[in-house]
């Protein structure tokens, strides 16, 4: 299926748009809220990466009809605050991936570094429950999944040069 990733991440948007929706906020020690839906959001960050390798640019209008979704699907206050950070931490994770020459793996895990601890500031200052300790772990929560990825992307390229 030629926009098969393309649609992953469009789906991977609205699922995590509708998790931050039901699932309870987590409190952390000192009382700051996580939500645990952050765990699914580094994978977004990697579908993106893939999508962008099959639709080029349009990777774009993918965010901008997932948000859309996730407005009709999810609670739209949740949607407003997923698009806010979406359009800084995305176009972020975009341009590094776009504009390094390095190889697959690298762009990946270089591009989520800098898009997820911009998206988790945005969107927890979004919903009024931004705080150091609150946006480290939902980093920290986004980057594991980004991590499982490039693992596995990692050994495929060096099993294939091999």
């Amino acid at each position: 299926m030629r926009f098969a990733y393309t649609l992953i991440y469009i789906a991977l948007i609205v699922i995590v748009n509708y998790a931050f929706t039901v699932l309870p906020l987590v409190a952390l020690p000192g009382g700051d809220m996580w939500p645990p839906a952050s765990l699914l959001v580094g994978f977004i960050f990697i579908a993106r990466d893939y999508a962008q390798r099959e639709i080029g640019h349009r990777v774009i209008i993918a965010m901008l009809m997932a948000a859309g979704l996730s407005y009709l699907m999810a609670d739209p206050f949740v949607a407003v605050a997923s698009l806010s950070a979406f359009l800084v931490s995305e176009f972020a994770d975009w341009g590094v991936y776009t504009y390094t020459k390095r190889p697959f793996a690298q762009r990946v895990l270089l591009s989520s570094a800098i898009g997820t601890p911009l998206d988790s500031a945005i969107f927890l200052m979004v919903i009024g429950h931004f705080s150091i300790v609150a946006a480290i772990v939902m980093t920290l929560s986004k980057m594991l999944g980004a991590l499982v990825v490039w693992w596995m992307i990692r050994k495929r390229e060096v099993n294939t040069a091999a």
